[in-house]
């Protein structure tokens, strides 16, 4: 997989703009509202949906798997927070506990144990109080179905790119044990279109 996103990220650059995401901006209102002060982005690409949270004063940590990624955070968008180069799959990369962790997409790409292990690391970075949010690719997708079967909601989009699809059984089972308290659908502008998501919301009591 780190091949795949490096050949991509290299290739395409800045590939999806320089805008946040919706579902980072719904997240930086969230956090705000709570008093968030340091957040830990998970797959944070070239820090697109980091910027809401630094322009609101938010400490960022972030999480990558792609050196070009990174690289590009610094060259392209002028951002200067830590990044640890690495996969998910080896989190922690440090002791620390944040206020709030946001995830967009990844989790999805990642296989069941994988998926566990990483929700699991994510709650157990978290302050008491804190929330963690993921946005989820939906079964409602244009996409679901295509391409081969791996497994029950999960198929092989393109090569060595897996993608899980969520329903609301499968947010609940992966999920409920880190206190959801917000499942939201969200629809996210792709090229010529645009894709459904799930916004879960955890809150660590």
């Amino acid at each position: 997989m780190t091949e795949i996103w490096e050949s991509m990220f290299a290739a395409m650059r800045v590939m999806w703009g320089d805008g946040p995401t919706r579902s980072a901006l719904l997240a930086r209102d969230h956090f705000v509202a709570r008093g968030a002060r340091e957040i830990l982005i998970p797959g944070v690409g070239y820090g697109r949906n980091a910027k809401p949270f630094v322009e609101s004063g938010m400490s960022v940590t972030g999480i990558e798997v792609s050196a070009t990624a990174i690289a590009l955070a610094r060259s392209e968008l002028g951002l200067d927070f830590p990044i640890h180069h690495g996969s998910v799959e080896a989190m922690p990369f440090d002791d620390r506990e944040y206020d709030g962790v946001f995830c967009y997409g990844l989790a999805y790409l990642l296989d069941a144990a994988a998926r566990a292990k990483f929700f699991a690391d994510c709650f157990r970075q978290l302050r008491p109080g804190g929330s963690m949010i993921f946005t989820l690719i939906s079964k409602s997708a244009p996409m679901y179905g295509q391409g081969p079967k791996l497994g029950e909601d999960w198929y092989e989009r393109a090569p060595g790119v897996p993608m899980f699809f969520y329903d609301e059984a499968s947010v609940a089972r992966e999920l409920g044990a880190y206190g959801i308290t917000d499942v939201s659908e969200i629809d996210e502008p792709v090229a010529g279109g645009s894709y459904p998501f799930y916004n879960v919301t955890c809150v660590k009591r």
